[in-house]
């Protein structure tokens, strides 16, 4: 199954990028869901979990204002639109994750979205994701425990 996710990683992170860089480039008619769709197809014998993917791609979407909003603040050094583009889609894949697939550990995650920078991104993008979204787990961590106190110390 794990093998299968990151297939599934893999192919929501090319979906992410193409859509973004079509973007960039000025192409009004990009339409990612006829992207993932074309994306899953490739992949179709390889994959028991579709769903895995839409969500995490359709998700990532939905949510790019809020997640860019939670990853600035963390690289203040870097504008995020001075981030390679590559780079940010890894970045936003992960934080959606940490943020929303409570299922999956965060360690997995952040191992994930590492390999993903290796295999796509830069010579130092491993390391810049490691950092952004190590430092994003941690400000969650802090905040749960915050929470928990707090119904702690209301009973």
């Amino acid at each position: 199954m794990s093998a299968n996710r990151h297939l599934g990683r893999i192919i929501s992170l090319q979906t992410l990028y193409e859509v973004a860089f079509r973007e960039v480039c000025g192409d009004k008619s990009v339409n990612a869901d006829e992207v993932l769709k074309r994306n899953i197809s490739r992949y179709q014998a390889e994959l028991d979990d579709k769903s895995f993917i839409v969500n995490l791609v359709k998700g990532v979407i939905k949510e790019e204002k809020k997640l860019d909003e939670t990853l600035q603040p963390i690289a203040p050094e870097w504008p995020l639109d001075q981030i390679a583009k590559i780079d940010l889609c890894v970045l936003r894949l992960g934080a959606y994750e940490l943020l929303k697939h409570k299922d999956v550990p965060p360690k997995v995650v952040i191992n994930e979205a590492v390999e993903l920078a290796k295999s796509f991104g830069g010579d130092n993008s491993s390391k810049f994701v490691n950092g952004v979204l190590g430092t994003l787990l941690k400000q969650l961590d802090k905040s749960s425990d915050e929470t928990s106190k707090k119904k702690v110390s209301k009973k």
